[in-house]
């Protein structure tokens, strides 16, 4: 399959377009939040963390694959192809995303950014796994509305374990389960790919 053939199958221009413009959005997002002296330092946060949500969600709908039977007939693994998709997706939107909130890195500006770029979509490719690529995006946006909602905008602490996507950008804790999260769910998501979702087989 060459990759031309690879890209239009995974709608993958598409969702390459799809990340630009939530990049611009966002970009425009934090600078109006940025300039209104009532936000305070915790100005970009809902940007930090709404667009790498909506970003891993367009990754996760280039998962799904239409065309499940003829994939397994394929000479060579799917595993390199299905993990340089995700790397390559995951580094666009990361940098893509990162350039809207240059500035005040000690905040929630870049390193804030590309880490839950990378930890949504570390969660959304492990539940295209183990779910289905459809509803990929499900998991890491309860989690993330859960977390906004409830958790204190204190830093540091346990609460940086769980609640990595309100921490600021240099948070170790959460850096450190972005690491788990990304590698297991790259790494499930390379091996099993996602999961079928066709209709039940007749009996």
């Amino acid at each position: 399959m060459s990759v031309l053939l690879y890209a239009r199958s995974r709608a993958l221009p598409l969702i390459a377009a799809a990340l630009a413009a939530a990049a611009a959005v966002s970009a425009w997002c934090a600078d109006w939040l940025k300039s209104q002296p009532e936000f305070g330092a915790q100005a970009r946060l809902p940007v930090v963390v709404l667009a790498p949500l909506f970003a891993s969600a367009a990754i996760g709908a280039s998962l799904y694959t239409h065309s499940e039977e003829l994939d397994r007939t394929a000479v060579r693994p799917w595993w390199p192809r299905r993990l340089c998709q995700l790397l390559l997706l995951t580094a666009l939107a990361a940098a893509l995303l990162a350039a809207g909130v240059r500035g005040h890195p000690e905040q929630f500006g870049v390193p804030a950014m590309v880490r839950n770029t990378m930890a949504a979509t570390g969660v959304t490719a492990l539940a295209a796994a183990l779910i289905g690529a459809r509803l990929s995006w499900l998991p890491v946006l309860a989690h993330t509305s859960a977390i906004y909602l409830t958790a204190g905008r204190d830093p540091g602490g346990w609460r940086a374990v769980w609640a990595w996507s309100v921490q600021p950008g240099p948070e170790r804790a959460a850096w450190w389960v972005t690491g788990v999260l990304f590698t297991v769910g790259a790494g499930v998501y390379a091996v099993r790919g996602a999961r079928p979702e066709g209709p039940a087989p007749r009996r």
